[in-house]
């Protein structure tokens, strides 16, 4: 892979460094692993079906592993990650936001979403942001480091683990859906977060056994990554953080515009699209006065007809002290309209979680 032209930039401090966990590695390494301790190969995958297939964290439950290869390689592969710092719950305890400390001390939220039909989570694939959007609360906090593979895949675990144990509201259940849209730029951590993907969606024991059709991706735009991405081999949806349909408005709400322009991110969500199949979608944080008049709405519409393509329309979460802020309900309907017109499939997301903080990087915030 290709470095991109001033990687540096987008390079997360080597700060706080985890250590080496068994999620981090695929199948292979993780039996090479496992000899380095003086065992058979074959505990690997014992151990992988446990951690992975029954979702059991308590090595004190694997009896068909002998507790002398249990507490080996609990204590060299399989080190606390993600420490909970803050868990707050909404909608009835069907929404639950969770802040974790890594090692190091850097906080990075997870968010569970359960719905009738599926349980979405949303994760984060860095600690804080270096893209600097000005209305995300994440970018203001600027970049701490990336996560490490295993760290965004325990993020899941979790949530898988609360969520069959049945101390999440509805009853014992499982994740069908991960949206890389919490904290970070995905595409900025590139081979931890396609190790991670990996890890999902591949069948236990190798890895959690989610579909790579219920995993979503976002990007704000790096280019040469979405086309390694499209070679990948992973039919995961891409989610361009667009946010503009035009260059002078974007190049101040998505800052990394000035290296790619809007037309230079759409060609390549079209050749990923083209690729892998899949409709892409446009995420669209609407915010008041900025980006949500009707001219914009038909420009956007202008650059996606005739594509494979989806809107998503996302009413801001604003963050304390803001001056950014929601559009007004007439526009957000208008803007909605001007789009359908046009025939371009559009969707207003479903707000969730804004009293418990919702929007990326407000609870973290506010942990000490």
């Amino acid at each position: 892979m290709a470095p991109l032209p001033g990687e540096l930039v987008f390079e997360a401090p080597k700060k706080g460094k985890p250590p080496l966990h068994l999620m981090d590695l695929d199948p292979a390494g993780r039996r090479a692993a496992v000899e380095e301790l003086g065992l058979p190969a074959f505990r690997a995958d014992q151990v992988s079906r446990q951690w992975l297939g029954r979702l059991s964290d308590d090595p004190t439950e694997w009896t068909d592993v002998p507790a002398p290869a249990r507490d080996a390689m609990s204590a060299a592969l399989l080190p606390t990650l993600l420490t909970p710092v803050r868990a707050i719950d909404c909608d009835g305890g069907t929404t639950v936001k969770n802040v974790w400390r890594l090692h190091g001390g850097a906080l990075v939220e997870s968010v569970l979403m359960r719905y009738p039909e599926r349980v979405t989570m949303c994760i984060s694939s860095q600690a804080g942001c270096g893209m600097n959007c000005p209305f995300c609360a994440t970018g203001q906090a600027g970049l701490t480091r990336n996560l490490s593979t295993a760290e965004i895949v325990e993020q899941v675990l979790a949530g898988a683990r609360s969520l069959a144990r049945g101390e999440v509201a509805g009853g014992p259940g499982r994740v069908s859906n991960v949206v890389f849209m919490g904290m970070g730029e995905p595409l900025a951590n590139y081979r931890s977060v396609v190790g991670a993907v990996r890890r999902l969606t591949e069948p236990a024991p190798s890895g959690l056994g989610i579909g790579a059709r219920g995993i979503t991706v976002s990007t704000v735009g790096l280019v040469p990554r979405i086309l390694d991405l499209a070679g990948e081999g992973l039919p995961v949806t891409l989610a361009v953080s667009l946010h503009a349909p035009d260059d002078e408005l974007r190049d101040t709400l998505v800052p990394v515009n000035t290296r790619w322009k809007v037309s230079e991110v759409l060609d390549a969500a079209w050749a990923y699209g083209e690729a892998t199949h899949r409709r892409v979608s446009i995420e669209y944080a609407l915010i008041k006065d900025i980006n949500d008049q009707r001219w914009r709405a038909e420009l956007l519409a202008d650059r996606l007809v005739g594509h494979l393509v989806h809107v998503n329309l996302i009413p801001l979460n604003p963050t304390p002290g803001s001056k950014w802020t929601a559009s007004r309900p007439e526009d957000e309907a208008a803007f909605v309209r001007a789009l359908e017109r046009r025939g371009v499939p559009v969707t207003v997301r479903d707000t969730r979680g804004r009293e418990i903080d919702g929007a990326c990087g407000q609870l973290a915030a506010a942990t000490p």
